[in-house]
């Protein structure tokens, strides 16, 4: 009977253990991601030059990436902020631009954003995402603008240099 007792018991804290585990809210859901997706490895300011600046968490970089041929282009600021971030981007906007890399300006963004990769989140995981950028604290911080091909560019960047 005891041993019965002691199954019971430990199949149950078994199962309230998995069953809290699934239990997360959707913004849980969505930081979750943001951490596995490595979101901040780009998109946060400081990152790039190995400090980054977590009070601007995900706040934009002011380090570029050099795409020979088509310019230098800055991680955007990925926080409410409705001036220099998503702030007047819609859940649907967010989704959209994460999966098929097309901005609500119709401006397709660099092949540098993994959103051939991200376009295989589930419509739950991309609701989550989105959610959870949403309820960021907004971090006002205006990257620098694209720099075109022939263009100088006014902020440090990186590139990518082919062995001669």
């Amino acid at each position: 009977m005891r041993s019965i007792i002691w199954t019971a018991l430990a199949a149950g804290s078994f199962l309230m253990s998995g069953s809290l585990a699934f239990a997360q809210t959707q913004t849980q859901r969505g930081e979750y991601l943001v951490t596995i997706m490595d979101c901040t490895g780009c998109h946060t300011p400081g990152t790039f030059l190995g400090k980054p600046d977590m009070q601007r968490y995900l706040g934009g970089s002011e380090v570029g990436f050099q795409t020979p041929g088509l310019g230098i282009f800055y991680p955007p600021n990925l926080t409410p902020d409705p001036e220099t971030g998503l702030g007047k981007w819609s859940e649907a906007d967010i989704i959209k631009a994460v999966r098929t890399g097309v901005r609500p300006d119709g401006r397709q963004l660099v092949p540098i954003m993994p959103y051939h990769s991200y376009g295989k989140l589930t419509d739950g995981d991309a609701r989550a995402l989105a959610s959870y950028l949403k309820s960021l604290k907004p971090v006002r911080n205006q990257v620098p603008g694209l720099v075109g091909a022939n263009e100088k560019p006014s902020a440090p960047y990186l590139t990518v240099v082919m062995p001669q």
